[in-house]
């Protein structure tokens, strides 16, 4: 059985703890209620903007445009999005783990890391094309929009096939969802490809036709960057508020670890005493029959 002395600096230590954890607490709070609310307000643009993007870029698949024609490299960018911090639970390790055990596993990836933790992740086994980890601090909208050109300028280069977003959506403050979605091209799945057929052919062509004013090429020179970068920056916002809701849990957890803990070196510490102070008693009384 340890002494007391050791549980006494047992339980110091742990309170040491306990009053960090619940200062971090209390930090990530405050952080989550102001990113709640940019995420909130911004969530139904940004999933309007990738509905509506996404069904005009299905209907222009006959277009020739930059945007449009996938590189035949095969390589396959992703734009990660992570923390720079730990002791967030698992809300980083979920990410990197839609990249290394989900559908892009094995494939020939280049990472566009948002956050320290994803690059740390991913470093050892994939490309790291660039690191953009310190505007997870405060993400802004010009911050996405560098980094929505620098993708595209690779993607219209021929450097890469694919573009993916890897993100952890914000759903409430305990729900928090790691998310891949696929920027370009825009897959058409057979149900919509069907439809399309149907509706084409009701207007008397193989395909429902869009019409671009002005001209196509000028239309999705403006039109698939603001796609880009309203997508990067809408995951941005959910993350940010993703990170601190899962790091408040993750405190949250530990300081009530950290009291139970501490309830039950009181508890050992009290039994110990009393021991030592039983023990003395016998002694004193021992000594007292010996000289009696």
């Amino acid at each position: 059985m340890a002494s007391m002395r050791d549980i006494k600096r047992r339980k110091g230590s742990i309170q040491s703890t306990q009053q960090i954890t619940k200062a971090m607490k209390l930090v990530s709070t405050v952080k989550l209620q102001r990113a709640k609310q940019n995420a909130e307000k911004s969530r139904d643009y940004f999933r309007c903007m990738y509905d509506t993007v996404s069904s005009i870029l299905r209907k222009t698949s006959n277009l020739d445009h930059k945007y449009l024609k996938s590189g035949e490299t095969g390589k396959k960018a992703v734009i990660v999005i992570t923390s720079n911090r730990g002791l967030a639970g698992g809300y980083n390790s979920n990410v990197t783990k839609l990249i290394t055990r989900g559908e892009l596993s094995g494939e020939n990836l280049a990472i566009y890391a948002i956050g320290k933790k994803g690059k740390e992740a991913l470093q050892k086994r994939y490309e790291i094309r660039a690191d953009y980890s310190d505007i997870i601090e405060e993400p802004a909208y010009a911050d996405a929009m560098a980094i929505s050109k620098e993708v595209l300028e690779a993607f219209s280069k021929g450097e890469i096939s694919e573009i993916y977003l890897a993100y952890t959506a914000f759903k409430n403050t305990v729900v928090h969802v790691p998310t891949l979605l696929k920027l370009l091209p825009v897959e058409i799945n057979e149900k919509e490809e069907v439809k399309g057929e149907k509706d084409g052919e009701a207007e008397g062509d193989g395909r429902a036709l869009m019409n671009f004013e002005p001209e196509d090429e000028e239309a999705l020179n403006l039109l698939i960057p603001k796609y880009i970068t309203s997508l990067i920056y809408g995951g941005m916002i959910e993350a940010v508020a993703s990170e601190n809701g899962a790091r408040m849990q993750a405190m949250d957890s530990a300081t009530s670890n950290a009291e139970e803990m501490i309830e039950n070196l009181s508890l050992l510490y009290n039994r110990a005493r009393q021991g030592a102070i039983t023990q003395e008693l016998t002694e004193i009384i021992a000594g007292a029959n010996a000289i009696s």
